[in-house]
């Protein structure tokens, strides 16, 4: 059954996740705040600005206008940064004056508050605004969405009644969809996989080549189940494709911008010039100061976290941080798989 759905934020994720809901029939409507990008895509069928040679649906619409592309749907999906959403949420809660379903596409947390996103719009719009909020996760670059090559997510929810609706509005020949009820696990391994992916492009910075990166990634993860647990998470779910599957493909990925940014400090740029130079947000250096934070307030040992953190904050390079790491005091692996001290 065809819907009408506005889609919040057109970078290269919101503008692919609008060519899959086009091409499944919707009536979609993307929301961007640049003109000549809304134009380019309402005119040449191309988001010139993120997603250059791929042809968008006509049935696509874009518009700079936030009232207009939210008026009659029955299901909002953001796809901003993770910084936007409180904003966003704040400005939907103005607008609506019927409840719709509530879909996120982004992957982060916020720092000091250390909320979710899904917990960020709960504060934000009222519950008579919304009647679900779900959200869309999992191993999944923009570019190769948008060229329809095959890829797997998952949409989690507390209602997975809204939240098999939502599969049902993505899922086509290649764009495959799951159901989780873990929302908590769905958001954290999101959020806490850019920490890894920045660590992992660092050690190819470094060329310290394929031992030390499949180090990282099953570290990494351990890291990331250790938390999420912390919050309540299934740690069956960072098994899964919001977990191990996000996380592989970010870190191994040359369109992951955590990836990207990583690999430039890793070869000796700084931040500030890496993030400048990057155009877009790299969502891993949010996350990595709020897991941060976290892990000392819980009293929870992220050795990858915290030795990113240095480098990132403290002007420590990553090579004296890697040799802190590979110095530690000896261990059981399995013993401490999800024990809160590493």
């Amino acid at each position: 059954m065809m819907k009408k759905i506005a889609v919040i934020g057109a970078g290269s994720w919101g503008t692919a996740l609008s060519l899959v809901l086009a091409d499944n029939g919707h009536e979609v409507i993307l929301y961007g705040r640049d003109q000549k990008n809304v134009d380019a895509i309402n005119q040449n069928h191309e988001n010139t600005q993120f997603l250059p040679g791929v042809t968008l649906p006509e049935s696509l619409r874009a518009t700079t206008v936030l009232s207009e592309a939210v008026e009659g749907v029955s299901h909002i999906l953001i796809v901003t940064p993770s910084s936007a959403i409180r904003s966003v949420s704040r400005q939907l809660n103005e607008l609506l004056t019927e409840p719709v379903v509530l879909i996120h596409a982004s992957k982060g947390i916020e720092p000091k508050t250390h909320l979710r996103l899904s917990e960020l719009m709960e504060q934000e719009i009222d519950a008579s605004k919304r009647s679900a909020i779900c959200v869309l996760t999992g191993p999944s670059h923009a570019e190769e969405v948008a060229l329809r090559k095959p890829t797997t997510v998952t949409v989690a929810s507390t209602d997975m009644e809204e939240a098999g609706r939502v599969q049902e509005l993505f899922t086509n020949d290649n764009f495959r969809v799951y159901l989780n009820a873990d929302i908590i696990g769905a958001e954290l391994g999101g959020a806490f996989k850019n920490i890894i992916a920045l660590a992992a492009g660092m050690a190819d910075g470094l060329g310290y080549g394929d031992n030390a990166k499949a180090a990282l990634i099953t570290r990494g993860m351990v890291e990331i189940a250790r938390l999420g647990t912390l919050f309540g998470a299934n740690p069956m779910t960072f098994t899964g494709l919001t977990g191990m599957g996000d996380l592989i493909v970010t870190c191994t990925s040359v369109h992951s911008r955590n990836w990207r940014a990583g690999n430039a400090i890793g070869r000796g740029e700084k931040l500030e010039t890496v993030l400048e130079n990057m155009g877009m947000v790299v969502e891993g250096v949010r996350a990595t100061q709020a897991a941060y934070d976290l892990a000392e307030t819980k009293q929870c040992e992220l050795p990858i976290t915290t030795a990113l953190y240095h480098v990132l904050f403290d002007g420590h390079t990553p090579a004296e941080e890697v040799q802190k790491l590979m110095r530690r005091p000896q261990k059981n692996e399995i013993e401490h798989l999800f024990t809160m001290k590493d």
